[in-house]
C-alpha cells in the first residue's frame, strides 16, 4: 500500500514507505494504515520524520508505529547500531557477549529477544534472562560475566503505554558520553534490517545463548546474606513489613532477599504482587508519587497491623518507604537517603574500627539533599557530588574503585539507593533489606524511623527539602524561562553574578552563588567555569543563598517536566524546625513565582 501523494509530500511519503517495507509487525502496520486512511498528515509527520533520540538513558517512549516510537523495527535498528558500535570498541563483544533483561511491560520480552537474535546472528554470546527480572540484575550480570555490555528493556515507572531500552557499558554502569553519541551514529548508519534480523528461530537450541538467572540469583543473594548485620535479631524483628511490587517484577526477588537475610515473611499487597503491564490499580506506577500510589499498600498494612511499608517501582530499582506512628508518613527520597546513609556509616564503623575513613566514599547527585555531604564531613568519610542520575554516580563509583577506594553508599532524591558496590546502579532489592535491618535495629532500641530521622537532623543540622515539578509541553516556553534567568534585570544588592537573579523576596534573601550546567558558568570557581559536565541540550541552574537555601531548576530528560529541587541546610545549633519550615515555604513560593512565573508561562501544576 503506497501513501497518498496528494496529501503527503515526497519526503514523508518516502519515509512511510521505507518503514512499511522494513516493518514485519502486522499490528503496527495496521495502525499506520488507519492513519493513512484518515490522511492524518500531522500525526504521520510526527511518527515518521522524527527519530526517537538515543541518549545516555538509551531509549524511552510511547509504544507504537513509526520512527519516533518504540516498536520492533526501532528495536532492531537500535540493536544493530549497538552491535556495530561495540565491534569498534575494545570490549571484545564477540568473546564477552551481552547481558539482556526485561520487565513485565507489553513487548518487553519481544524487544529483548529481537536484540538477542541480532547479537546471536553475529556470533556473540548472549546472557538472556529467562524470566522478568529487576533492572539491577543486568549491571550485576555484566560485572559477573565480564560482558561487553548490557541491555535492560524497561520503562521503569512510566505509564503503561511506554517502554524503554537502557544500555550498560562493560564496567557495569549505565552508558555516558561519548558512547551515546557513538551508538546513535551507528544506529543511523545501520537502519535497514539485516538478513535474519526478524528471525527468532536463531534462539532455539543456540549454544551461545545462556540463561544466567539461576547463577546470578545465587551470587546476588549470597552477597546479601554475607552483608547481613545481625541474623538472629532480624528473625525476631518486632514488627511486620507490608510490601508492594507495584505490578512489577520485584516480589519473588524481594521474598528471596528477605529469606536469606533471615526476616519473617513479608505481607504482600496481593492485588499488586504479579507483573501486570496495564497497572490496573494505580494511576501512575511510581511509588515516588507518595500516598496516591500507596493506597492499597496502606490498606493492606492497616488490616494486618503492619507499621512499615516497602514499595518497589515496576522494575525494582527504586524503593519507597512508609511508616505508621500516629499516622502514615511516606518518606521522601532525601529522608530515606539520610537514615540509610547513617545506617551504612554506622554499620561500616562497627565492622571496621580505624583512625582514617577518608578512603571510603559517599556519593549523591547534585539535586539531592546535602545531608550525605554533611555526614561525611562530620564522620571523616569522603564525599563526592555528581550530575543527576545513577549513570553519573555509577561511573564515578567505578572510577573510585579502580583507584583503590571504597564506595559505601550512593543515593538520589528520586528514591534511588546503592548500598555497597555489588551493583553500580540503584537497587531497590538490596536497599529494601538495608531498610529492614535498620528498622530492626531501631525498634529493638526503642526508636522508630521517624524518630531516628529527627535525631539525625538534630546532630547534623536540619536539611529540609521541598521538591516538585510543573508540566510543560512547549520547549520554547522552557527555553524562554531559562533565558530570562540568564538575562535577569531585577538587581537587588549589587553583587554581580553576570545577569542572573541576585535575591528573593525584594532582597530579603541574597544569592551568593550560581552554577549553570547548561552554559558552564559557576560563580564559585576562580575562572567561573563549572567542573561538573555540562550539556547545552538540557537546562540546569542552581542558586545558593546566604541562609543555606539551595534551589536547582532543571528539565527532565525523559518527561515534559520542569523540576525544582530545594533544600534549606541549617546549622545544628538551629533546632526550631517550625521556623525553618516557614522560611523554606516562603522561599519556595518565591522561587516559583519570581523565577518560573507559572501563570504567565502556562505551566501545569503537578497533580497529587
Amino acid at each position: 500500500m503506497s501513501t497518498n501523494r496528494t496529501v503527503m509530500d515526497d519526503k514523508l511519503s518516502a519515509k512511510i514507505n521505507e518503514w512499511i517495507e522494513w516493518n514485519k509487525n502486522e499490528k503496527m502496520r495496521s495502525e499506520v494504515d488507519q492513519l493513512l486512511a484518515k490522511n492524518d498528515k500531522a500525526e504521520l509527520e510526527k511518527l515518521f520524520l522524527h527519530r526517537m533520540e538515543f541518549g545516555t538513558a538509551g531509549l524511552r517512549g510511547r509504544m507504537g508505529p513509526g520512527y519516533s516510537q518504540m516498536n520492533d523495527l526501532v528495536i532492531i535498528q537500535t540493536a544493530q547500531g549497538l552491535l556495530k558500535y561495540l565491534l569498534t570498541q575494545p570490549v571484545e563483544v564477540l568473546k564477552n557477549g551481552l547481558v539482556i533483561g526485561y520487565d513485565g511491560r507489553h513487548n518487553s520480552k519481544r524487544f529483548a529477544e529481537l536484540t538477542a537474535g541480532i547479537f546471536l546472528q553475529a556470533g556473540c554470546p548472549v546472557y538472556l534472562y529467562s524470566e522478568v527480572c529487576p533492572t539491577p540484575f543486568v549491571p550485576f550480570g555484566v560485572t559477573k560475566f565480564q560482558a561487553a555490555s548490557g541491555v535492560m528493556v524497561t520503562a521503569s515507572h512510566n505509564p503503561k503505554e511506554d517502554n524503554g531500552y537502557k544500555v550498560y557499558w562493560n564496567n557495569g554502569a549505565q552508558i555516558i558520553s561519548p558512547h551515546d553519541k557513538g551508538i546513535t551514529k551507528c544506529i543511523e548508519e545501520n537502519l535497514k534490517p539485516g538478513e535474519g534480523a526478524w528471525d527468532l528461530t536463531v534462539l532455539a537450541g543456540n549454544k551461545k545463548l545462556v540463561d544466567p538467572l539461576k547463577e546470578v540469583m545465587n551470587d546476588y543473594f549470597e552477597i546479601i546474606s554475607r552483608n547481613v548485620i545481625d541474623r538472629e535479631k532480624n528473625r525476631d524483628a518486632p514488627f511486620s513489613i507490608t510490601y508492594t511490587a507495584m505490578h512489577g517484577v520485584g516480589y519473588p526477588y524481594i521474598v528471596e532477599a528477605f529469606k536469606v537475610a533471615n526476616f519473617k515473611e513479608l505481607i504482600g499487597v496481593k492485588e499488586q504482587i504479579l507483573p501486570d503491564p496495564d497497572f490496573p490499580t494505580v494511576k501512575f506506577p511510581n511509588p515516588e508519587e507518595g500516598k496516591s500510589a500507596l493506597d492499597l499498600a496502606i490498606k493492606t498494612a492497616d488490616s494486618n497491623n503492619s507499621v512499615i511499608i516497602l514499595a518497589n517501582d515496576p522494575d525494582a530499582d527504586r524503593l519507597a518507604v512508609a511508616e505508621k506512628t500516629e499516622n502514615w508518613k511516606v518518606f521522601t527520597g532525601n529522608e530515606i537517603g539520610a537514615f540509610l546513609g547513617w545506617w551504612m556509616i554506622n554499620s561500616y564503623k562497627k565492622k571496621h574500627s580505624k583512625d582514617d575513613y577518608s578512603n571510603v566514599y559517599l556519593i549523591s547527585s547534585t539535586v539531592s539533599s546535602k545531608i550525605l555531604k554533611t555526614m561525611a564531613k562530620v564522620e571523616g568519610f569522603s564525599f563526592e557530588e555528581t550530575l543527576t542520575g545513577f549513570k553519573w554516580m555509577g561511573n564515578r563509583a567505578y572510577q573510585l574503585l579502580k583507584e583503590g577506594k571504597e564506595v559505601l553508599f550512593a543515593f538520589e532524591e528520586a528514591i534511588g539507593f546503592m548500598c555497597g558496590n555489588a551493583v553500580l546502579d540503584k537497587d531497590g532489592v538490596s536497599a529494601a533489606v538495608a531498610v529492614a535491618e535498620l528498622a530492626t535495629y531501631l525498634y529493638n532500641n526503642g526508636l522508630t524511623l521517624t524518630e531516628k530521622l529527627a535525631e539525625i537532623y538534630n546532630k547534623y543540622g536540619h536539611h529540609l527539602c521541598d521538591n516538585s515539578y510543573f508540566i510543560c509541553h512547549k520547549p520554547d516556553v522552557i527555553r524562554a524561562i531559562f533565558n530570562r534567568l540568564r538575562n535577569f534585570q531585577e538587581k537587588c544588592n549589587g553583587f554581580s553574578l553576570q545577569s542572573y537573579p541576585e535575591c528573593l523576596v525584594n532582597g530579603k534573601y541574597k544569592v551568593i552563588s550560581v552554577r549553570d550546567l547548561t552554559t558552564g558558568f559557576d560563580s564559585t570557581k576562580p575562572d567561573n567555569k563549572a567542573t561538573l559536565p555540562i550539556s547545552a541540550s538540557s537546562q540546569m541552574v542552581t542558586f545558593t543563598f546566604d541562609n543555606g537555601f539551595v534551589v536547582t531548576l532543571r528539565t527532565s530528560g525523559t518527561e515534559p517536566k520542569l523540576k525544582y529541587y530545594t533544600e534549606l541546610c541549617a546549622n545544628p545549633e538551629i533546632q526550631n524546625s517550625e521556623t525553618l519550615q516557614c522560611t523554606l515555604k516562603e522561599m519556595v513560593i518565591s522561587v516559583v513565582e519570581e523565577f518560573l512565573e507559572p501563570e504567565k508561562n502556562g505551566l501545569l501544576y503537578r497533580t497529587s
